[in-house]
């Protein structure tokens, strides 16, 4: 299976976790910290980046667990 994105979003009932390029909800969440926890434990099992938006919309962090596109760099 493919890694795929979770994304932690507001709605009109509060928040909700989605895969990247889906409709269907992963759960509801009434707070944004609920979210980004359970947002959180599913990017760890499927390896994948979690992109946490803010009311707006907007993507406010990024967090990687699994393969990183953009790892830090070596400090020798």
């Amino acid at each position: 299976m493919p890694n795929r994105n979770v994304h932690t979003v507001h709605n009109e009932n509060g928040w909700t976790n989605r895969y990247e390029n889906s409709n269907r909800a992963l759960g509801y969440y009434d707070t944004k910290a609920e979210a980004q926890a359970a947002g959180r434990e599913k990017a760890i099992q499927n390896n994948s980046e979690h992109i946490i938006h803010g009311l707006n919309g907007r993507i406010q962090n990024k967090n990687s667990y699994g393969n990183d596109p953009f790892p830090p760099r070596d400090r020798k």
